[in-house]
């Protein structure tokens, strides 16, 4: 791993501290801290944003900067949607539904796929971006809160691909990701059955 790779990661963990220190009762929650731990307290946003990440790294090339950053984006863009109160179907399975392929991504996707993944992930951010959106607390201001859930999301990615990074250095990293992505998938599946 490289010394800017590490940099980046530490960067990544910092950005996760500030919505760590408000999380304790008593505290007043505002919208930055409220956006900041609400990707972290789902297991379904966890899991798919940490995989994003780990596709990344697996893909290589632009995907390592391109899912991540289209993930942040196209989230954003749902979240508004949410908050200007415009309906969107299907919020819940579009979620589960990421966490299902994006973990068999990393048991099928090959370099030279970046196109069709990113393809999916934009597809799937929308989701969860909406859901954020929809779940803001009446008391929280838009722009913080959005910029909370922003933030949180790229740490998760940005754990995920230096997590998938450091894996490409190892021996079994082709089995360890596959295994990763296997384990994703079924968590997925057991949101869905569960709902």
């Amino acid at each position: 791993m490289t010394l800017l790779n590490k940099r980046l990661g530490l960067i990544a963990t910092l950005a996760l501290l500030p919505g760590l220190a408000q999380a304790h009762p008593g505290h007043d929650v505002s919208g930055l801290a409220a956006g900041i731990t609400h990707p972290l307290m789902g297991m379904d946003h966890l899991l798919a944003m940490v995989a994003v990440g780990l596709c990344g790294a697996k893909l290589g090339g632009a995907a390592r900067w391109l899912l991540p950053l289209l993930f942040v984006a196209v989230m954003l863009v749902g979240g508004a949607l949410a908050m200007a109160g415009v309906h969107l179907p299907g919020v819940e399975l579009g979620i589960v539904g990421s966490v299902i392929v994006l973990g068999a991504l990393l048991v099928v996707a090959q370099r030279g796929q970046t196109a069709p993944v990113a393809l999916l992930v934009a597809g799937f951010s929308l989701f969860h971006g909406y859901a954020h959106g929809a779940e803001m607390p009446a008391a929280a201001g838009a722009l913080s809160y959005a910029l909370g859930f922003a933030v949180a999301t790229a740490a998760l990615h940005a754990a995920g691909l230096f997590g998938g990074l450091w894996l490409q250095e190892r021996k079994a990293a082709r089995v360890v990701m596959g295994s990763l992505g296997a384990l994703i998938s079924l968590a997925g599946v057991g949101m869905a059955v569960g709902m």
